[in-house]
């Protein structure tokens, strides 16, 4: 199973480094995120649900920007673990468009880490975030998503054992925000 996650780790990071130009994709899934804003995104998972050494529920809250960079958006992530541990960070994302509806996000994030616990020592102050999210988007443009993510420190550590978190996300147009 460990093979799948790095597999995941390897698709989202490749993903949004060597995303091709526009051209890459077709012009009516181009047309399908054009008008999308940016987001807040809510979030709660399970923490650690791979290994099973330190398991809890994780809760995330992001901004997700509507700016573009060729096809890359920068975010924000805070994310909190029932068992005290704490993430915060930044990083990319692309989204990928399958008609008007579905939505596949990879995405990847360098993050502040803290909370050792007697069980699950991250081993490394600086962790690596990679998440492939798959999501269904509503006419308002709010999206419904199930995503998979990967914590790693990428050996910058002396141990590097790394954390799994399978999420169900739901992201919010800043525009309806504001009409509430």
């Amino acid at each position: 199973m460990k093979w799948f996650f790095k597999a995941v780790s390897l698709v989202a990071i490749a993903t949004a480094v060597l995303s091709a130009p526009v051209g890459f994709m077709a012009p009516a899934a181009l047309a399908a995120g054009a008008d999308d804003p940016d987001f807040l995104t809510v979030g709660a998972g399970w923490f650690d649900f791979n290994r099973k050494k330190d398991e809890g529920a994780e809760f995330r809250l992001e901004y997700r920007s509507n700016y573009k960079l060729w096809e890359l958006k920068p975010f924000a992530t805070l994310a909190v673990a029932s068992n005290g541990m704490t993430f915060i960070g930044a990083g990319v994302l692309m989204d990928v468009y399958f008609g008007r509806r579905w939505v596949v996000t990879p995405s990847f994030a360098p993050t502040w880490w803290q909370g050792k616990t007697d069980t699950l020592d991250m081993g490394h102050a600086v962790e690596f975030r990679s998440q492939l999210e798959v999501a269904y988007r509503f006419d308002d443009r709010s999206r419904l998503g199930l995503s998979v993510s990967h914590y790693s420190n990428a050996s910058l550590g002396d141990t590097n054992p790394g954390t799994e978190t399978a999420m169900v996300n739901y992201s919010i147009p800043f525009a309806k925000l504001s009409s509430w």
